[in-house]
């Protein structure tokens, strides 16, 4: 299994499904990986993005500060793999020295790793997704979903309350 570094490239919304999508894009290479993800996950994302806070602590707050008070910290998170249309993360803990890696959503994971400062990593293949017997390369089809999501607004994802 191989992982790349990625970053959060940005969000944007799937006007056909109104769902929030989260593209990651490894450091360094020119492919996109795009991941459907609730509202709720999207916001909180997005807050770290832009640096507001909340008056409260919000799920992912709460969580890293459960995490913090055991003496554990995330080292990083991984997409690991693609399965009947879902994909699947773990968070890799440290406690005290050892790691522990936990099964969860690539969207609370990321939202996670923002708000560590952890590196995020997905699995080489889940770049060249199959589709039957074709390979799609998001970065060079020109009617590619990554070029689609490109020509979303960003405010457009900003106009839904959460």
């Amino acid at each position: 299994m191989s992982m790349l570094e990625v970053k959060v490239d940005g969000l944007a919304l799937d006007m056909t499904t109104n769902s929030p999508v989260v593209i990651l894009a490894p450091i360094n290479l020119n492919k996109v990986l795009p991941i459907w993800i609730g509202h709720s996950e999207a916001w909180a994302i997005a807050m770290e993005l832009s640096g507001i806070g909340s008056k409260r602590p919000m799920t992912h707050d709460l969580l890293k500060a459960v995490i913090a008070s055991l003496s554990a910290q995330l080292e990083k998170v991984e997409i690991t793999e693609l399965k009947d249309q879902t994909f699947y993360a773990r968070l890799l803990l440290n406690v005290s020295g050892t790691i522990l890696a936990i099964d969860a959503r690539p969207s609370d994971s990321i939202a996670l790793a923002l708000k560590w400062g952890a590196p995020i990593y997905a699995e080489e293949g889940l770049f060249n997704l199959q589709e039957g017997e074709q390979k799609i390369d998001l970065s060079n089809d020109p009617e590619s979903l990554a070029d689609r999501l490109k020509k979303i607004n960003p405010e457009d994802f900003g106009k839904y309350s959460l």
